[in-house]
């Protein structure tokens, strides 16, 4: 049986402020996965956006009320389970995507969350 990821998670209060929430607008209605190569629109983008724009919309709506690193990761989590079928490249620039969340959150790292949720098959 696999390791939990979250066993390793640090978990740290996060100190939500307006900025914030109104960083994590900007971002949902802002451009992803620029980086992703193919055409614009394309269904492999337009899922991984999807699910980005449902990842923040989760923590806009949550985060005040659950200002956790730890709850952070675990909606990061069911994102990277929705993209593990997704190829390699797109799942790489997924997380590119995520680790601007992370930023704007103010968490410096996953605690290997991400990663684990990558490097499956």
């Amino acid at each position: 049986m696999a390791a939990d990821p979250f066993e390793q998670v640090a978990d740290a209060p996060l100190f939500v402020v307006p900025r914030m929430l109104d960083a994590l607008r900007g971002y949902r209605a802002g451009p992803k996965l620029a980086d992703l190569p193919g055409p614009s629109p394309s269904p492999e983008r337009e899922r991984l956006a999807s699910q980005l724009d449902h990842l923040t919309g989760t923590l806009i709506e949550g985060i005040e009320a659950h200002p956790t690193k730890f709850w952070v990761l675990q909606q990061f989590q069911q994102a990277l389970i929705a993209v593990q079928q997704e190829d390699a490249e797109a799942r790489e620039h997924f997380v590119t995507e995520l680790e601007r969340l992370l930023q704007i959150v103010g968490i410096g790292s996953s605690d290997g969350v991400v990663e684990y949720y990558l490097s499956r098959p």
